[in-house]
């Protein structure tokens, strides 16, 4: 099942950079019609959720996937925002959310174990 996942991922993070640099060719072999306007940034965001998805499936981590997830969305829309005509209403506050968000799960490996249980150390034995 271990290999299954990661060739899947593997596949997933392919497809995500290819929407990430290519979005209109993508489409136009997914779909049969190239992507113009707001379908360009929609797709990036998708290729940037299809390469988390990839990620969290090659190291069977959910929290690596979520974490790379806000953490590329937040920077694309900050990109967005601050580089491009593309801003709504509603765009610096998700910002700030996955700020938020990548800040609060970035702390998640430095969390506390509860009292008695000791982090393995590098090399041990899972």
């Amino acid at each position: 099942m271990k290999t299954l996942l990661t060739l899947a991922g593997v596949a997933e993070v392919a497809t995500g950079a290819a929407l990430l640099i290519a979005p209109s060719l993508v489409t136009r072999l997914l779909l049969g019609d190239e992507s113009a306007g707001v379908a360009i940034p929609v797709a990036r965001v998708a290729g940037i959720a299809l390469m988390a998805l990839g990620v969290g499936c090659c190291f069977a981590s959910v929290w690596l996937a979520m974490w790379l997830y806000t953490a590329l969305v937040m920077l694309y829309l900050l990109y967005l925002g601050a580089g491009t005509e593309w801003h709504g209403r509603l765009l610096w506050p998700v910002v700030a959310a996955h700020a938020v968000l990548t800040i609060l799960l970035a702390r998640r490996p430095f969390a506390r174990l509860p009292a008695g249980e000791a982090r393995p150390h590098a090399g041990a034995a899972p």
